[in-house]
């Protein structure tokens, strides 16, 4: 569905055009790694991978929806850390990019990460701590996570993929913090703790 609009943007002379990627690529997803080999092709043009959303601790994410309704994380990935970032500071870098085509960017793509490596259960303090309510983190095998996902409605195929991606958040992938927010931006990425006390309200019990 991409091609058309890039192949106008190509006619066009666009000088900047920024895609939203992802550090955490799903297997079997060569439409993604095609659509972001285009784009780094072009002068001028970038591919912003960003890391696991903090957002996705909210509803009406299925993370956040667990947390609201029962105060628990079910996850495969075990002690493993992923760079949350705040998606506010996508936006910002994505914004600074856009704001001046003239801006020399990087040769490679930009890594966009939060300020730390975090585990669900460094998440799961931080979010205690604010809310007033303990959340818990509940540990299971890859396999357990794929049954659930297709539980939930998944396509198998979709559901065995996410289970993947989160045995290699465990055996430590996604343990990476680059410096790119505040290249781009001029100032720090938001941390974990700092996101969690803006929305403390979403996970306080009622």
């Amino acid at each position: 569905m991409a091609e058309p609009f890039l192949r106008r943007a190509r006619r066009s002379g666009v000088r900047r055009l920024v895609l939203l990627g992802s550090a955490i690529v799903l297997p079997n997803a060569p439409s993604a790694l095609e659509l972001a080999a285009q784009v780094r092709a072009e002068p001028g043009w970038v591919v912003l991978r960003a890391s696991g959303f903090m957002q996705n601790f909210l509803r009406p994410h299925p993370l956040g929806e667990r947390i609201h309704r029962l105060g628990e994380i079910r996850t495969a990935a075990g002690d493993g850390k992923v760079g949350w970032i705040d998606v506010r500071d996508i936006a910002a870098a994505a914004a600074a990019l856009l704001g001046d085509p003239e801006v020399r960017v990087a040769s490679d793509d930009y890594l966009l990460t939060g300020p730390e490596s975090l585990s669900y259960g460094d998440t799961a303090e931080a979010i205690t701590a604010h809310a007033g309510r303990r959340i818990r983190v509940r540990r299971i095998e890859p396999a357990e996570q794929a049954e659930a996902y297709r539980a939930a409605g998944l396509p198998a195929e979709f559901a065995a993929a996410l289970a993947t991606v989160e045995d290699g958040i465990r055996r430590g992938r996604e343990d990476r913090v680059s410096t790119a927010v505040l290249d781009l931006t001029g100032r720090p990425p938001r941390t974990f703790a700092r996101f969690v006390a803006d929305h403390a309200d979403e996970w306080r019990a009622k």
